[in-house]
């Protein structure tokens, strides 16, 4: 039995949402946004007012920054960005169960005769298709794939749900990958965000299977050599098989290049290798040579990132190797970049000695140009002698706010989001896994604006720094790094974001794709402020 049910009510929404709130003729822009604006102000000054008049009314404000050019979301998990809807219907096309016990999928092999589709699941369980004639069911599978509804309990906290979500959902085929692409690029599209960098981790058990044989040595060099020779990089064409399926599908359900292609299909898509830092040091070392070999390999792919709780036993355990292997392993592939969840922790998960470097260790060890989470800074050694040295080297950090506060339990004042703002540290805004959270960027850019009473400016500099800090290829139109005044040479004479840029600036596009999307950030805003 194939089950096809209609789109997520998430993304029919959103595309609605699109249509009525980003349009510059609508009546909201046309009557709200200019309240009191003189005259004489320049389009990004009335924006500014409006954003000052919608801080006093949250819905307000959500419909300004709905349509608000967003950039990039650069920390943003594939699977954990896929809404609990999603994968209900994904487990019933797929003929998976449910255990009710645990509210998880589990596979099995055994089809009825008289209906060949139809899973045998056992007493006491059921199919994931059956949710959708039974509403506790539906329900109850949404609060455990998902923090909605969640209360923390005894022996139950909001981390401790979080990342059992993931367990939970798992067992799909990954032939869904196209369409979780396509939910999260049509989400996007709706808010104005122009680029993503989504996490994935494709199959690598070959790799696995090999570095179990190998087991663990302290010779990096030579294990890296014995895992070449006996086929590691057999497993980046499994890789880039599966991103080349996905985003087949993708394309095909955006019907891009069509007359009738969605606006989803502008939304660019680039991928960051997931490696799962929770294993054993042999697993984690190889799956991390993989995860280089595939970015080396494919352009798609713009870096690694290392994932799973930061705080589990194996990831606290062995963070200092771990942050030795990819300081080798950056010798070998210099040009691949590197992301790195660290700081996602706070007091009472960890020891206080635990909180110590995880921050320090990531960049100077571990290369990381960018810093996922970095929450727990101030518990960090020499914690303002680490601000200036990441303002120095320009090391971005990922702001997940909504994750920190149910992960966490960090949030408002006790968050260093100010911190790393005073200290010229660059940040944006990113939603880590808008799934399970179920929230979105906008949701992000509102909670921002209202606790840390942020500006038009403020937050205009955030969405840029996004675009300035992605790991695409090619130059900066920036002439300073984090430093919006003033373009490259090429453009200095240009309008910015103008329709036709001068021919000095359209070669200087050829040089890279970042440059391109900075441009095309400079004309959503163009756009979306001389609608005030």
């Amino acid at each position: 039995m194939s089950i096809r049910r209609p789109p997520p009510i998430s993304c029919v929404s959103y595309a609605a949402l699109a249509l009525v709130l980003m349009s510059p003729s609508s009546a909201w822009a046309q009557t709200t946004a200019k309240v009191n604006a003189p005259e004489k102000a320049t389009p990004e000054q009335r924006a500014a007012r409006a954003l000052e008049t919608a801080h006093a009314n949250p819905p307000e404000l959500r419909a300004f920054l709905v349509r608000m050019p967003k950039g990039a979301d650069l920390h943003n998990h594939l699977s954990g960005a896929v809404y609990a809807e999603s994968w209900i219907r994904a487990g019933a096309e797929d003929n998976l169960c449910v255990d009710p016990a645990t509210l998880s999928f589990f596979k099995t092999r055994a089809m009825t005769r008289s209906i060949p589709q139809q899973p045998v699941c056992g007493e006491g369980k059921t199919a994931a298709a059956q949710a959708f004639k039974d509403q506790h069911l539906y329900d109850a599978l949404v609060d455990a794939f998902s923090m909605r509804s969640f209360v923390p309990s005894a022996g139950v906290s909001g981390h401790d749900h979080f990342f059992d979500t993931f367990g939970k959902f798992r067992g799909t085929d990954p032939r869904h990958t196209g369409e979780w692409l396509d939910e999260v690029a049509t989400r996007a599209a709706a808010q104005n965000e122009q680029y993503l960098e989504l996490m994935e981790t494709p199959d690598f058990s070959h790799t696995a299977s090999i570095a179990k044989d190998l087991g663990w040595r302290e010779d990096l060099a030579q294990l890296r050599t014995d895992l070449l020779a006996h086929g590691l990089r057999d497993d980046v064409a499994v890789a880039l098989a599966h991103l080349d399926q996905a985003e087949a599908l993708r394309r095909e359900r955006e019907h891009c290049g069509q007359p009738n292609e969605t606006s989803a299909c502008r939304v660019q898509i680039r991928f960051l290798y997931q490696v799962l830092r929770g294993f054993p040091k042999e697993q984690v070392f190889a799956q991390t040579i993989l995860g280089f070999e595939t970015a080396s390999a494919d352009p798609r792919v713009v870096g690694l990132n290392y994932v799973m709780p930061e705080d589990g036993y194996t990831s606290m355990a062995d963070y200092a190797v771990q942050m030795h292997m990819l300081d080798f392993l950056h010798g070998a592939y210099p040009k691949i970049h590197i992301t790195l969840h660290a700081g996602e922790l706070a007091p009472g998960l960890v020891t206080y000695e635990g909180l110590c470097c995880h921050i320090r260790l990531a960049v100077e060890q571990g290369h990381a140009e960018r810093i996922g989470h970095g929450v727990d800074l101030t518990y960090e050694d020499r914690p303002y002698e680490l601000l200036k040295e990441m303002a120095a080297r320009h090391v971005m950090v990922e702001i997940n706010l909504t994750s920190n506060d149910v992960i966490l339990g960090v949030s408002g004042k006790a968050h260093p989001l100010p911190i790393y703002r005073k200290a010229g540290v660059p940040v944006a805004l990113s939603t880590d896994d808008e799934g399970v959270s179920r929230i979105d960027i906008t949701h992000e850019f509102v909670r921002a604006v209202e606790t840390y009473g942020l500006s038009y400016a403020d937050v205009k500099q955030m969405v840029r720094t996004s675009i300035e800090h992605s790991f695409l290829p090619g130059a900066s139109l920036w002439r300073e790094p984090d430093v919006f005044t003033r373009a490259v040479s090429a453009c200095s004479g240009n309008s910015l974001g103008a329709e036709k840029p001068s021919s000095s600036c359209a070669d200087f596009f050829h040089s890279g794709e970042k440059a391109k999307q900075q441009w095309e950030l400079e004309r959503r805003f163009r756009e979306f402020e001389a609608a005030f």
